[in-house]
């Protein structure tokens, strides 16, 4: 198997890069959950944050866009929010 790039190899730092966590509709904790997250390795505000339904509002996908320094912190990032409560998709 071949060893994946790093993403200091894939992208150029610095950079904005969108993170999209999909989950339950109209579950404000998802929401929270998902900015606390990102907000562990990287400071951002509420005006990072975009919500947008699914088209049955079944499920609502939650955006934080962010400015990242080096792929650490971008790996950092999607491991902590893989293990948000709720999260069933991740982009």
């Amino acid at each position: 198997m071949a060893d994946r790039p790093s993403p200091d190899a894939l992208l150029n730092f610095p950079c904005l890069h969108e993170f999209k966590a999909f989950g339950p509709a109209a579950d404000a904790a998802f929401q929270e959950s998902v900015l606390q997250a990102v907000s562990r390795i990287v400071p951002v505000g509420r005006d990072a944050l975009r919500i947008r339904l699914s088209s049955g509002e079944q499920y609502q996908c939650v955006t934080v866009r962010v400015r990242l320094e080096t792929g650490a912190q971008l790996t950092g990032i999607y491991a902590i929010l893989s293990n948000v409560e709720g999260l069933r998709y991740l982009l």
